[in-house]
């Protein structure tokens, strides 16, 4: 049987969230699996690439990764336009940062489609100890605003492979939205990389 990929799928995934939260932190340990303690923020927006093989389709993941300053705020709408995937990202141990999702929550249901997939993220976990957020708030929160919808805690800075899982599990909604069900039901599960990631600088990135 022939195993090679037999459809492709491009997607855009749109990073969320308040200034210092690791949204570059998170994008860069996903492609490039390394940390850097002195990232300098992002202005405007840049985006990286990463291309994985899911259920024998060939997926490019458009991964953005945009400021969170407030002077760039009013610009966030021309990047998360067209996303398919949202990653909403706070510091677990910033109950600011937190608030700042509600915002975002809101914005996007006002101006994305209902189709798109949102994901919260907390980071910083290998700061647990100055924890300020728990999991189980974040979890209630999200189950009575948006409902069937992942939460993930990570840390960028010591990643065990959960942001592996997060982005994989990405990949893996966006097929099962493309195809039926009966189509996935006759193809084998196989999740690789099948090209060495590009990074890449936005037209406003920095």
């Amino acid at each position: 049987m022939d195993s090679s990929p037999t459809a492709t799928l491009e997607a855009k995934v749109v990073i969320l969230g308040k200034t210092g939260v690791g949204k570059t932190s998170i994008a860069i340990r996903y492609i490039q699996r390394t940390f850097s303690p002195n990232g300098t923020s992002t202005i405007g927006a840049s985006f990286m690439t990463k291309k994985l093989i899911v259920d024998q389709c060939r997926v490019r993941l458009q991964i953005w990764d945009t400021a969170g300053q407030e002077r760039f705020r009013a610009m966030a709408s021309l990047y998360y336009r067209g996303a398919q995937a949202a990653i909403l990202v706070y510091d677990i141990t910033s109950n600011e940062s937190f608030d700042d999702i509600h915002s975002w929550v809101e914005e996007l249901k006002k101006n994305t489609s209902k189709d798109l997939l949102i994901y919260v993220v907390g980071n910083k976990v290998d700061r647990a100890s100055e924890r300020a957020v728990s999991l189980e708030y974040v979890e209630d929160y999200v189950r009575h605003v948006l409902g069937h919808v992942s939460v993930y805690e990570v840390s960028a800075k010591e990643d065990d492979g959960e942001i592996e899982e997060l982005f994989l599990q990405i990949a893996q909604s966006l097929v099962n939205q493309k195809y039926d069900q009966h189509w996935k039901q006759s193809c084998p599960s196989l999740i690789s990389e099948y090209e060495e990631s590009v990074a890449r600088s936005g037209c406003c990135g920095g």
